[in-house]
This record gives C-alpha cells, structure tokens and sequence, in this order.
C-alpha cells in the first residue's frame, strides 16, 4: 500500500457482517481469514467490528487483537439481527461495510447506502443440495446465484481465488468489480516431529458433509490392503463429527482412524509434519487455508481439481496432487505418494517452497487496499499475483 492508501484508513470505520467468528465450533479457514484482514485493517488505523451470530461460552462483545466483536443471534437469525443491528447504528457509524456471503448474504444493500464490500469466499452451488435438500436448498441457492447478484450490482466483490471471481462472473456479476486476494497461512514454529515410519495420512477442518471426509476415510481402508500399518489421523470438529464416528465403527474402521477433535495449533502442527500426505476430499474449497499450514510442515497435499480453490492454493505436481476425476483418481493419487519415496520427497520440497510465498501479511495488505480504494469510490479488478507463481493449471 502507498502512503495515501495508509492515511485514507486511519479513522475509517469497517463494520463485517459474518454469522460465524473463530472462536464459534463451526467457524474454519474463512472466518480465520475475515480476522486476519480485519487486523489488518486496525493495524493500519482504522477501526474494525465484527457481528457475529452468539455461541456457547463467548461473551456477547469483546475486543480482541483491537477488532471489536458484537454476537448476536442464531445461525439462522443472526441476518436479521444483522440488518437490524447496521439500520439502527448499534454497530456504530460505518464508512464501509464488509457483507461476508456465505452462501447467505446479509442483506446489507437494503438497509445501508455506505460503500459496500461482499466478500465471498466460494460459490455454494454443490452445497445447498448436501445441506439442505429439496426446497430449502433451491431456495438458497436462488438468493446466492440470482437475487445476491443483482442486489449488489453496483458494490465491490472480494474473493480468494480466480476460480471463485470466474464463478461468480457467471452468474452475473461485473469481474470489474471483483479483486482476488489470495489467502496466507499460519507459520507457526517447526516442532521438529519425524515423519512416522508407517504411512500416515491427514485430514484438517470442519466436519460438515462437504469436506466428503468419508472418502478419506474409505481411501485410508483400501489402501491399507496394500499398506498395511497405514493410519488416518481427522483433525477437526463439526456437526458431522458425530457421523463420521459412527461410520468408522460400523465398518470396523476404528483400529487405524484417529479423531482428535478441536486441538490447540501446537498439536495441529505436530500432526501436519508427522503426516505423509494432507488428504482434501472436499467438494469446494474458495481456497484452502489447510494446503499452506500442511505445505508449511512439508506436507503435500492430495485435492479434487474441481473444489475450485485448490487449483491456486496447490501447484499440481511441484506441492501435491491436483485430482480430475472421482474417488478412484483420488486413491490413486494418494497410493502414488504414499509408494513412491522419490515423488514424496520432491512434493515435501515443493510444499514448503509454495507454502512460503502466501502470507497473512501480504493478505492484509491487498485487502486494506481494496477497502482505502473503495472508501474513495473507486471500482477494484485486481488479480493477485503471487511471486513466481504458474497459473497454468487453471481451466
């Protein structure tokens, strides 16, 4: 950012609508990045408030790392408290507002003239069906790809990946007004932890049905036929959670899978370098914040090509396996890595070599730009541009 950007931020009041936060059991990689560029921002002089739906043991407002959150609200009822909240300035005053779309917008346009910025961090299209079906879903994903669209005409789009703003373009909304900011990853300190001596795979995140964990899981069954001390380790929790363990014990599964639930970043990172391969199953991605913190531990990582997200976050060949096809291609694709040491250990490199180029740093940075631009009224189309980065695999 220049230095006009810098002073255009200080004293600028940036209000996110989001319905989850970190700290709420269902939150992940988008909350995790909605935080990293609301600091951004009040590192920069600018005054930052995150509305959230409330959960269990967080109080209703805090202040954190200067980002003020106000929680309020279910999962379902936190738009309309949401909307309510902005109307009526109980947020306090806005000079721009962050309408973060997951799946569901905030319907901020309708109750507030400030400058907005929609932030979107995948299109739910493969979604709504898996997590609702039948008209529930459709209706969902009318308001995603229809209304939202033509709601936020005239606002700034802000997404992760290029194959995110390409979505989004086809369903209507002006690329002109989109900027890709890619996503960084945490660097947390290497702990030194030896890869196990028995082929080790991983899965990080939420446990919701779209991260299709039980290919995984069924992935780490048959390969065991040939690999017979392989294990599977799931690191996360989610409202699936309870599922996924009862799909392991009636398979008889549960001697080789290990869930260990939400775990503190030490132990994450533990897993990440003891792991052989990162296994993303996942339906869509808008980006995949595990691929970085898994690359960062020289993990490669195993993703279908199509979650979208993936084909930026992964150089499919140099730090992992991108996958064209359906659960065959993607145990293939593990056994390759699992069985051939040489390719492994070029993969481990290229892991850590990609996984230095994105930052949290360089993530704020290009985010605080969109907003200073917006804030004076100007329309941003910006491809983030990584350094020595191959876009080559995109489709």
């Amino acid at each position: 950012m220049d230095q006009a950007d810098d002073a255009a931020l200080r004293g600028l009041r940036v209000v996110f609508l989001s319905w989850r936060d970190t700290r709420n059991p269902e939150g992940g990689g988008a909350e995790r990045a909605l935080e990293e560029v609301a600091r951004g921002l009040v590192e920069r002089g600018a005054q930052a408030t995150i509305f959230c739906a409330s959960h269990a043991g967080a109080p209703p407002e805090e202040v954190i790392d200067g980002v003020r959150f106000v929680r309020r609200g279910s999962k379902l009822t936190v738009y309309p408290q949401g909307m309510s909240s902005l109307l009526r300035g109980l947020l306090g005053k806005a000079d721009v507002v962050v309408d973060v779309q997951n799946g569901m917008p905030f319907f901020s346009r309708l109750v507030s003239r400030k400058p907005i910025i929609v932030l979107v961090h995948h299109v739910h299209r493969e979604q709504w069906p898996v997590v609702y079906p039948g008209l529930t879903g459709r209706i969902g994903w009318w308001v995603e790809s229809w209304f939202a669209p033509r709601l936020y005409r005239a606002q700034q789009y802000v997404t992760g990946s290029r194959a995110t703003r390409d979505e989004l373009g086809r369903l209507g909304v002006d690329v002109n007004r989109i900027a890709v900011v890619h996503y960084g990853a945490e660097r947390q300190p290497r702990l030194g932890v030896a890869k196990t001596t028995h082929p080790s795979i991983c899965v990080v995140g939420r446990l919701v049905p779209h991260k299709q964990v039980e290919h995984a899981i069924d992935a780490a069954a048959d390969l065991r036929r040939e690999l017979p001390g392989l294990t599977l380790t799931v690191v996360g929790s989610g409202w699936w959670e309870g599922t996924l363990h009862a799909y392991v014990e009636a398979r008889g599964y549960s001697d080789f899978v290990e869930f260990t639930g939400h775990i503190d970043e030490a132990h994450r990172e533990e897993i990440y370098e003891r792991s052989w391969v990162l296994a993303l199953p996942s339906l869509k991605e808008g980006w995949g914040l595990v691929v970085g913190e898994a690359a960062l531990a020289g993990t490669p990582a195993v993703a279908y090509s199509a979650a979208g997200g993936t084909r930026e976050s992964i150089l499919d060949g140099v730090s992992g396996l991108l996958i064209d096809g359906g659960y065959p291609a993607f145990v293939a694709a593990l056994r390759r890595v699992l069985t051939d040491e040489t390719l492994r250990a070029h993969l481990s490199a290229g892991a850590l070599e990609a996984g230095r180029r994105f930052t949290w740093e360089h993530t704020r940075d290009r985010f605080a730009d969109v907003v200073a631009r917006v804030a004076r009224g100007e329309r941003v189309a910006t491809l983030d541009e990584q350094p020595d980065r191959d876009y080559s695999v995109e489709p």
